[in-house]
């Protein structure tokens, strides 16, 4: 599976996220830059298929479906979107994905799913005090017990502190398990990163085949275009409103991965973007 963003931008003149042309595929990690507050959990939006850019387009494997985006990409630690609150307990996120993920969910299911991965000790620290390393690890592995998952877009990482080489020696794991990975990092992790020669850390940013943008192409799944009407069963929130809270997916579930998104900017208005589907959100 390769996703691919062509040259897109969010905002007026690009304010939100300015042109970005990346690339990431199945097997392999890739680290893109984004900085400022907002542009990370952006540019993690719209590579994962939750939301539209202003211009450009975003395919996997060629073709433009963004239910398949939400559906196979999952949206981890995105700030405002899909991190959990610092001050639960970890016991309580795991619980929670356990839930959305369609397994008994109880503390006792949270504790002995904690114990497996090792961190059974950790399970009353609220997460905002969990090591960056191991928070990666943990919400990477309950993003992917989601059924479908084949991608995950990593956002901000190195917000969390600590030493860049932790957290991407994990994501480096996942891509040898056959996960594609994207990380968006800051310009600091970065350079740490490149600096790094024995992670052969890769920019996903790069030289994109030039795409002739074809706004009246309709989208495989037979829903209309980029620019097009949205999807019958995805409803647009009023503008002047915040994105609304809890999302209907296909299957009717909640959704955790939007039902905090604020776009925090006037030019992000809701009407930009697409409610998700729940397969997809993560």
């Amino acid at each position: 599976m390769r996703i691919t963003l062509h040259e897109v931008s969010k905002g007026r003149g690009g304010q939100a996220l300015p042109t970005t042309s990346l690339e990431f595929h199945t097997g392999a990690v890739r680290f893109a830059l984004a900085e400022t507050e907002q542009r990370p959990t952006v540019l993690g939006l719209i590579a994962s298929g939750r939301m539209r850019p202003e211009t450009g387009r975003v395919t996997i494997d060629g073709a433009t479906d963004n239910r398949m985006l939400r559906r196979t990409v999952a949206l981890v630690d995105a700030p405002d979107v899909s991190d959990p609150h610092p001050d639960i307990a970890l016991a309580g996120v795991v619980g929670e994905e356990l839930m959305f993920a369609g397994l008994g969910a109880t503390p006792l299911h949270a504790r002995r799913w904690l114990n497996q991965l090792g961190y059974g000790e950790l399970a009353s620290v609220p997460i905002g005090n969990v090591d960056p390393a191991a928070r990666v690890r943990i919400l990477c592995e309950l993003a992917i017990l989601r059924e479908g998952t084949q991608a995950i877009v990593l956002v901000a990482p190195d917000r969390h502190g600590g030493s860049p080489d932790g957290w991407w020696r994990i994501a480096m794991e996942f891509a040898d398990r056959g996960y594609a990975m994207l990380v968006i990092v800051g310009g600091s992790a970065a350079v740490a990163l490149e600096r790094m020669q024995e992670f052969d850390a890769v920019n996903a940013s790069g030289p994109i085949e030039p795409l002739t943008l074809d706004t009246d192409a309709e989208e495989p799944d037979g829903s209309s275009s980029e620019d097009g009407e949205a999807d019958r069963d995805e409803k647009r929130p009023d503008p002047t409103t915040e994105a609304p809270d809890g999302p209907s997916s296909e299957d009717g579930d909640a959704d955790r991965d939007e039902t905090r998104h604020d776009t925090h900017d006037a030019e992000l208005t809701a009407s930009d973007t697409e409610t998700e589907d729940e397969e997809g959100a993560r």
